[in-house]
């Protein structure tokens, strides 16, 4: 194993995560290679810097008229250069910044610095390299985003462990989720969850009295002697539309809890700040009783993934991002656009109470984010699908042939109606 490696490992020595790495995470390092020796240079180097692959003229990073002409906010440097692995060191501390406004429940406790990864996808996928290995379980509710099946059984090989999301009162699964982490804790003493609120493919986030049972689930299994990642997916963090759901990060009440459970927070810009195409997101980690010392090694860790795959984030959304964050208005004109959302929302929240649905369709509980989901029962959701596609020329998604998912975010306020009016028609065709 490099050097460098183990003496991250050392580092971690003694703490949950050291147990929860993969082998390749045991083995990932950043290395004291070009990267290390640029960043060196870029203090000291102040005759020649022949360190790092870029064009400079006139102490500039080169850049075409024709690509300043579209960028004409940002400098050749912020246009055009390498950005660090880790990312541009003003948006990473401005984004903790943000995290602990959104996130009172921070207040006081120690998390790590974020690393910028190339979008969420890409922050999933790291903390794959780095804590699962082939015939790992990771506990997830049976209603996910399909993506994580490309992620972690095809890319990974693990296996997923699911668990009934709701219960038949319509309420979170608690012990549901408890039991498939008990389940798989046995096995190897250790187990990866997410828990991704507002939820794809379903709109749903926990009350906060199923935030607080969730919490103390996760701690009941963790005092059993099993080791916890739990991976809070916060793609469509804010934007809860009822009073009563949990509006903070579930990385936010776990981050400090207990020194078995290693918190890992991976969000970003892309729906919080409506940048979808920009794939910009970050990673962040929480676990009582870390030194900074030892979060700084988890960080070179994912920079070492980073590093060993992309190389390093796109540099222009980063500073984009960052002038983003620092522009006066900036959170009115988010609230704005939050607004239209909710909008859509009570619309298909009206509709649905206004219309019973078909007996092949029962809408399963929904209360926040992009999205809302249908269960079929006696019709198949592809079949479905094809029929408002080839016949009415609308487009939903079919998951599993079980699940139909509408995404009202993308939808008019005004043509809610006319589109459910067409899913419930095209369902009872269907049924003869």
């Amino acid at each position: 194993m490099n050097p460098l490696a183990e003496e991250l490992n050392r580092t971690l020595t003694g703490t949950c995560a050291a147990r929860l790495l993969s082998a390749s995470g045991t083995r990932m390092y950043f290395p004291k290679g070009i990267l290390s020796q640029s960043a060196e240079a870029s203090e000291k180097a102040k005759v020649f810097n022949a360190t790092i692959g870029m064009s400079y003229v006139k102490g500039q990073p080169m850049i075409l008229d024709a690509i300043r002409a579209h960028l004409p906010g940002l400098s050749p440097v912020e246009a055009v250069a390498y950005a660090p692995t880790a990312g541009v060191p003003a948006l990473r501390k401005r984004w903790k910044e943000e995290l602990l406004r959104k996130n009172p429940s921070l207040k006081g406790v120690p998390v790590s610095l974020p690393v910028v990864v190339p979008g969420l996808t890409a922050g999933v996928s790291f903390l794959a390299d780095l804590f699962v290995d082939p015939g790992d379980a990771v506990v997830l509710p049976d209603l996910f985003w399909p993506n994580y099946r490309l992620i972690l059984e095809e890319r990974k090989g693990a296996r997923l462990a699911t668990y009934p999301m709701f219960t038949r009162s319509g309420g979170f699964n608690v012990e549901g989720f408890k039991a498939a982490l008990e389940t798989e804790g046995r096995v190897r003493g250790k187990v990866v969850t997410i828990l991704n609120f507002p939820n794809n493919p379903t709109g749903y986030s926990p009350t906060l009295a199923e935030a607080e049972a969730l919490v103390a689930a996760l701690e009941q299994v963790a005092a059993g002697g099993t080791d916890i990642l739990v991976v809070s997916d916060d793609a469509y963090f804010g934007l809860q539309y009822e009073e009563g759901t949990l509006r903070e990060s579930l990385f936010a009440r776990l981050a400090g809890r207990n020194p078995r459970i290693l918190a890992a927070k991976v969000d970003g810009q892309t729906k919080e700040d409506y940048v979808w195409g920009f794939r910009s997101g970050f990673l962040t980690f929480g676990c009582p009783g870390f030194q900074e010392d030892q979060y700084e090694a988890l960080v070179k860790k994912v920079m070492g993934v980073v590093r060993s795959c992309v190389s390093n984030s796109a540099a222009p959304t980063q500073y984009i991002l960052h002038k983003a964050l620092e522009t006066p208005g900036y959170e009115e004109q988010k609230a704005r656009y939050r607004k239209i959302l909710e909008e859509r929302y009570r619309k298909v929240k009206d509709f649905l109470a206004r219309h019973p649905a078909p007996a092949c369709l029962r809408p399963l509980p929904f209360n926040s984010g992009y999205f809302m989901s249908f269960e079929c029962d006696g019709v198949s959701a592809e079949t479905l699908r094809k029929k408002l596609l080839d016949e009415k020329g609308i487009g939903v998604i079919a998951l599993q042939e079980k699940w139909l998912r509408v995404a009202f975010s993308s939808v008019e306020a005004e043509d809610v109606e006319p589109l459910y009016t067409e899913i419930f028609a095209a369902a009872r065709a269907l049924m003869g």
